[in-house]
């Protein structure tokens, strides 16, 4: 199945730490091009998203940011620092022994102390892999959407092969009709101006249906729909720029058809052939 390159994910997750957010977001881009944001303190963990995001999808612009909000209402974050509470008292008791003082020392005083009581810092080793298992969560909804998408552009292009499939047909049944008329034209012209002369006439007929021949367009036309139905149908793989390349030949070919009609039913045809395949052309500029 074909991937759109257009798609956005969201996964909020809340942990006994704190609360963590991703969001991804996918563009069309000739490239794949990956922009990471991450609190400081997840720095490190942007390779690894890179190597994910590579691993998983070709083309496109993807922008992953992460919010993390850490949960401050958790009291064993707090910590007090043991070593420096003891030298504290030591130096309280000291300070009694020299001035006669028999009160208790304020707890709250010695919280207040600088360095006494810290927040504990969060492992971020230890958080860092359930963030990641939380990040593959949304690259896994960002590939469904972009699977989703793609499969509706797949029928939208395979619904413009049959409109131009059934203009192409068309195209060949009245060409031979379109002929015999220029034909009797000519002959009808001709005997006004001069003697009708058969051998003359019949030269002139070939040098209007050789211009006319449209026969290599049409066939040009009828195999690159034929390759674009196949490539449409290839699984999990990058196939935009093919796509974008025969949605390119086949325009080359409509614009050759309309410049060698002088029939109206021609011109009727090219133009609505220019306009199929421009819809298919705007389309292939979002598929991966």
């Amino acid at each position: 199945m074909i991937r759109s390159m257009t798609a956005f994910a969201r996964i909020d997750i809340q942990e006994s730490w704190g609360q963590v957010c991703w969001e991804l977001r996918s563009v069309n881009h000739r490239y794949l091009d990956i922009s990471v944001r991450l609190p400081e303190n997840f720095r490190r963990l942007e390779v690894t998203i890179r190597e994910h995001i590579q691993k998983h999808l070709k083309r496109g612009k993807i922008d992953c940011t992460l919010y993390f909000q850490k949960n401050e209402s958790n009291n064993s974050q707090l910590e007090i620092n043991p070593e420096i509470v003891q030298e504290l008292w030591q130096a309280i008791q000291q300070v009694n022994s020299i001035t006669g003082n028999t009160m208790p020392p304020n707890p709250i005083e010695i919280l207040r102390w600088q360095d006494v009581l810290a927040t504990k810092t969060l492992d971020i080793e230890e958080i860092g892999e359930t963030v990641l298992k939380h990040f593959d969560t949304g690259l896994t909804e960002l590939l469904t959407q972009r699977e989703r998408e793609g499969g509706q552009l797949a029928t939208f292009l395979e619904q413009r092969c049959i409109a131009i499939t059934a203009e192409v047909a068309q195209v060949r049944q009245d060409l031979p009709i379109i002929l015999q008329e220029q034909r009797e034209r000519m002959e009808k012209r001709l005997a006004e101006l001069v003697e009708l002369n058969s051998e003359r006439v019949e030269q002139e007929i070939v040098i209007v249906a050789q211009k006319m021949d449209v026969a290599e367009e049409l066939d040009r036309m009828e195999t690159h729909l034929a390759e674009i139905s196949k490539v449409l149908n290839k699984t999990n793989q990058a196939v935009g720029r093919r796509l974008d390349f025969l949605v390119q030949e086949l325009h080359r070919e409509a614009n050759t058809l309309g410049a060698k009609s002088n029939h109206i039913n021609t011109s009727h045809h090219s133009v609505e052939l220019k306009v199929l395949i421009d819809q298919m052309r705007e389309q292939t500029q979002n598929i991966e």
